[in-house]
C-alpha cells in the first residue's frame, strides 16, 4: 500500500480521518507508525496530500488530513473493452487495471464468453470497488476507473460506442495478427481504447465489426497467452507510447 485512500466522506470537518479498518493495520503493522509520522495520503478521486498520525491504539489510527490545492495531473486517457473473462481471472485482474490508470473498463459479450460469468460476484459494485481501491493504493493514484458492463456485443458496438469513448485511437488485439502496437499507436498519443477479447481471440463478425468502427488489429510475438497476461502485455506497451 504506496498511497493510504480516504473516502470524502470519512474526512471530518477537523480534517481529522479515523480508521480502523485494514489500513489502520497496514500503519500499523507495516509502516510501524507513531504520531507525528507522516503518510502518503489520497482522496479518492481527489487530490494527493499527507496524514500526519495523531494516536495509534491497537484499534484504530487518528490521522491530520492535509490535501493538495489542486487535483493531480489526468493521466493520458487509456480506455479498455475487455470480453469478460472467468471470474478467477477477473477477480486478480481489477487492481491491476487500476494500477494502470485505466480511466474506463467496458466488459463485453463475446461468442467464446460464457453467459454465467455474468452473474458472478466479481461483477458485484462493492466487490470491484474494494478490488480497484487495492490496484489504486499499490499505484499512487487516487483515480478509479469508471466500469461498465455490456451484455449484448452487437448492440454496444453500434449504438453505444460513439458516445463511449469518443476521438481515441482505437486498437483490437487479436491472436495471428502481424502488425504490432507501435505499428498503430503514434508516439504520445492522446488516447487510446484497446479492446482485448476471450482467450482464442474474437470470431470473424466480432472482429469485422470492431474493425468497421475503427480499430486497428494489433497481435503480440510469441505464443498463445491467457487473456489477463496479453492483456497486460498489451496496457504496458501503450502506456510506454504515451509517456
Amino acid at each position: 500500500m504506496n498511497r493510504i485512500l480516504i473516502d470524502p466522506a470519512e474526512w471530518a470537518p477537523d480534517r481529522t480521518v479515523v480508521l480502523s479498518d485494514r489500513r489502520a493495520v497496514h500503519i500499523r503493522t507495516v509502516l510501524r507508525a507513531v504520531p507525528g509520522s507522516e503518510l502518503r495520503l489520497g482522496l479518492i478521486d481527489g487530490p494527493t496530500g499527507t496524514g500526519i498520525v495523531r494516536s495509534v491504539s491497537d484499534s484504530a489510527v487518528m490521522l491530520e488530513c492535509v490535501f493538495e490545492s489542486a487535483l493531480p495531473p489526468d493521466p493520458p486517457l487509456l480506455d479498455l473493452l475487455l470480453a469478460l473473462p472467468r471470474p478467477k481471472v477477473m477477480k486478480r485482474f481489477w487492481p491491476v487495471l487500476a494500477s494502470f490508470g485505466v480511466r474506463r473498463v467496458g466488459l463485453i459479450n463475446a461468442e467464446r464468453v460464457e453467459r454465467v460469468y455474468f452473474d458472478s460476484h466479481v461483477l458485484e459494485p462493492g466487490f470491484i470497488r474494494a478490488q480497484l481501491l487495492e490496484g489504486c493504493e499499490q499505484a499512487g493514484g487516487t483515480r478509479l476507473p469508471q466500469v461498465t458492463v455490456h451484455r449484448r456485443f452487437r448492440p454496444f458496438i453500434e449504438d453505444e460506442l460513439a458516445d463511449w469513448s469518443p476521438g481515441t485511437c482505437r486498437i483490437v488485439a487479436h491472436p495471428g495478427t502481424a502488425a504490432r502496437m507501435r505499428d498503430r499507436v503514434s508516439p504520445d498519443p492522446a488516447g487510446v481504447l484497446l479492446a482485448v477479447g476471450p482467450e482464442g481471440g474474437w470470431n470473424a463478425f466480432e472482429l469485422g465489426l470492431l474493425e468497421s468502427r475503427g480499430f486497428q488489429s494489433v497481435g503480440l510475438a510469441g505464443g498463445a497467452l491467457r487473456t489477463d497476461v496479453a492483456c497486460i502485455a498489451l496496457l504496458a506497451l501503450v502506456r510506454d507510447l504515451q509517456a
